[in-house]
């Protein structure tokens, strides 16, 4: 309960209050990133300044320096979000996955169909000059392949599938090669299916088959994933690895 005033009416609960102000921080932290972000994939970190993101969030430029101290800070903060929020539509996208094949192409088809990965390697290439940037960086490094090895070890245990790298290591190469493949592709100005393309070519396109009967006498007969190049039309249209 909270006290009473002269006028016989109760105080607001000071916790009420402190919770209250946390609550309009975040919202405004939030709405100042959904702008920045907008902004930043438009018109760059340089051409991009802080009484534009203060307008286009219906802010003061001084919130801006409250929250987050400087244009810089705020552009690899965003970038980070960005790409936490790609990896959860990615993991999204793949749930409907039967096979590593599909599984391999939902995420290739959501990661090129934005500009989410450009931006954040633009961060990436920020934190360079700006060290104490890169603390955010590195989490959000380590959030991407802690989560998406999560992702992919659920769909391996409840598929079954055998593959010839532990989750861990796929979601680091998956994300390594995203990258690498993305920030070319925006370079050489490739459209979003090119690059798709070229980052299934990179991986290599991923066949699996069911876990071999208990009866198997010999690892060679045991069902495995399998990497299918380009050159590689050993494997069959649906799916399956051949042995």
């Amino acid at each position: 309960m909270g006290s009473e005033t002269a006028t016989g009416m109760s105080a607001p609960d000071p916790k009420h209050a402190v919770r209250a102000t946390r609550s309009a921080g975040r919202k405004m932290r939030s709405l100042l990133l959904d702008a920045a972000s907008r902004l930043f994939k438009e018109r760059g970190l340089s051409g991009t300044s802080i009484s534009d993101i203060a307008a286009a969030a219906d802010a003061f430029p001084s919130q801006i320096t409250y929250y987050f101290r400087t244009k810089e800070a705020l552009f690899v903060e965003a970038a980070c979000r960005d790409m936490l929020y790609l990896a959860r539509a990615t993991e999204q996208a793949a749930l409907k996955a039967h096979t590593p094949r599909d599984y391999t192409h939902a995420l290739a088809e959501t990661v090129t169909a934005t500009d989410t990965v450009a931006f954040f390697a633009e961060a990436l290439t920020l934190t360079r000059r700006r060290q104490d940037l890169a603390p955010l960086v590195e989490r959000t490094i380590e959030r991407l392949h802690s989560e998406g090895a999560r992702a992919y070890a659920g769909q391996v245990e409840r598929h079954g599938w055998r593959t010839l790298r532990a989750p861990e290591e796929s979601s680091r190469r998956f994300w390594a090669v995203a990258i690498g493949v993305i920030v070319e592709g925006f370079a050489m100005g490739r459209a979003a299916e090119e690059m798709c393309g070229e980052l299934l070519r990179a991986l290599g396109e991923q066949a699996t088959a069911r876990a071999a009967p208990a009866t198997a006498t010999s690892s060679n007969d045991a069902a495995r994933l399998r990497l299918v190049g380009d050159r590689d039309t050993s494997s069959s249209t649906d799916g399956e690895a051949s042995s």
